[in-house]
């Protein structure tokens, strides 16, 4: 048989190796043992040395203005209440008006001197450390939808792996008693669990949810992790049920949602052992927590997702994605610009602050992607009186941490900020970045699916070396 034809009929052994090795454009070296061959997490050698472990993705849903946050305007301040002098993009959400100046003031930042608006002032202090990129854009996604399924899975429209899955793909995972990839509390709206999902790769890929953006992440739990009978006992019932089922997909061609069954129910056995200890918050020291704004009324949320976040990365997973999301957070201000983004950025602003403060302190941050995004920016001209309209022609993200040359800025927008003049970076660029960043090339990490191989970069994508130390 030839193992490079798509159209190849393939026994079960043969489909449970090629996604045990990453088949279908990725080259990994060296034997597998017997007990890997059955299991997609098996870790993985990356294409090239990594300069990250893992992965924490903020994202911050609703649309971050970014001419009221990372990307300072004057110009908007000297002509406030004018008309935009230059042509609108073709295509809007909302209908928007004359120019809105910024309601925060800008600061320069530690030894790099980067601006940051009073919106967030923690953040600031760490700018050193941040690689600010101030020229994204997400294509013609004006909806939030489209948008944060461009952001988290590389395309508005169909149905494909999340980058997290993806990630989990092209490495596996490092802590076989813990999930690889786990999503905080994501929004059920606007690409739902799409944005955390496999979609064709084999569903043992998919991120965990904890937490649905709903309640509150104090009462976040994951069911069922106490042991409903004695280890002995529930291991007995669980080798029963794991033959049984093992006898029915012998009968079967490969199923990925059965195998991906049989991988959770093991999972689930070996987490009731280990997170109980990972999640306990009160492991921590009162400074720790402090330092996060555990606690406290505006940051307590956040800030437990944070300090969450890094217990499960110390802990080896390798995926974390933490959501300030709808309904209980949004930042689309379509209308009161200036009490929708402060009332959001004291929420996170200590939270992020003490991440990345504790990340280093550890001696984590080197070895640790610290990714900061929203699905797009906000229009400069006003929406009503008081809002902003969404915009995906130009908008600001940053990442901080492994192998990121702290202090910089890429790219620029014009004097309003409507659109980018230097240096574009997209959601492909994006994604190939951090990708790079783990140790795998963008093109050469594909699946196989429907007479093709898919990539999460599709056929576009560079990776923003100017950003990289």
């Amino acid at each position: 048989m030839n193992p490079t034809d798509p159209h190849a009929r393939l026994t079960r052994r043969e489909t449970l190796s090629r996604i045990a090795c990453g088949f279908g454009g990725m080259a990994f070296s060296g034997m597998l043992t017997a007990e890997a061959l059955g299991s997609p997490l098996s870790l993985r050698k990356p294409h090239f040395p990594a300069q990250a472990k893992r992965v924490i993705f903020l994202f911050l849903h609703g649309g971050v203005s970014h001419v009221d946050s990372f990307d300072p305007k004057p110009e908007l301040a000297r002509r406030h209440g004018q008309p935009l002098p230059i042509p609108k993009p073709d295509f809007e959400f909302a209908d928007t008006g004359n120019l809105l100046q910024s309601p925060w003031n800008f600061s320069r930042y530690g030894e790099c001197g980067t601006q940051v608006s009073e919106l967030f002032p923690k953040i600031g202090e760490c700018m050193d450390e941040i690689a600010l990129v101030r020229s994204m854009t997400n294509g013609k996604q004006v909806s939030h939808g489209p948008a944060a399924l461009s952001l988290h899975t590389g395309d508005g429209v169909f149905m494909r792996p999340s980058l997290g899955a993806w990630t989990l793909y092209g490495l596996g995972v490092e802590n076989r008693n813990l999930p690889g990839f786990i999503a905080l509390s994501p929004s059920s709206y606007h690409g739902g669990a799409q944005n955390f999902g496999s979609a064709f790769l084999p569903a043992a890929y998919q991120g965990m949810r904890i937490g649905d953006g709903h309640t509150s992440f104090k009462n976040a739990k994951i069911p069922n992790l106490s042991p409903a009978s004695p280890e002995a006992r529930q291991r007995r019932l669980l080798n029963y049920l794991k033959i049984q089922n093992q006898r029915h997909l012998d009968r079967k061609t490969a199923d990925g949602r059965l195998e991906a069954r049989l991988q959770s129910f093991e999972l689930a056995f070996r987490m009731q052992m280990a997170a109980p200890r990972v999640f306990d918050l009160e492991n921590e020291t009162k400074p720790t927590r402090e330092l996060y704004g555990v606690g406290d009324k505006h940051t307590d949320e956040f800030g437990r997702q944070c300090l969450l976040a890094r217990r499960l990365a110390e802990a080896g997973v390798r995926f974390i994605q933490v959501n300030h999301s709808y309904p209980r957070n949004y930042w689309d201000a379509h209308g009161g610009l200036k009490g929708n983004h402060s009332s959001n950025a004291i929420k996170v602003d200590q939270p992020i602050a003490g991440l990345l403060r504790d990340l280093k302190g550890r001696g984590m941050l080197d070895e640790t992607l610290v990714v900061f995004g929203t699905e797009f920016g906000r229009t400069p001209a006003a929406q009503g009186g008081d809002g902003r309209d969404h915009h995906p022609h130009a908008f600001s993200m940053w990442l901080a941490g492994g192998g990121i040359r702290g202090g910089v800025v890429h790219g620029e927008t014009d004097e309003f900020g409507y659109y980018v003049v230097r240096d574009e970076v997209n959601v492909h660029d994006l994604h190939a970045t951090i990708l790079h960043l783990l140790g795998l090339d963008h093109e050469r990490l594909t699946y196989n699916y429907a007479g093709r191989n898919f990539r999460l970069t599709d056929v576009s994508g560079k990776v923003v070396r100017e950003i990289l130390s």
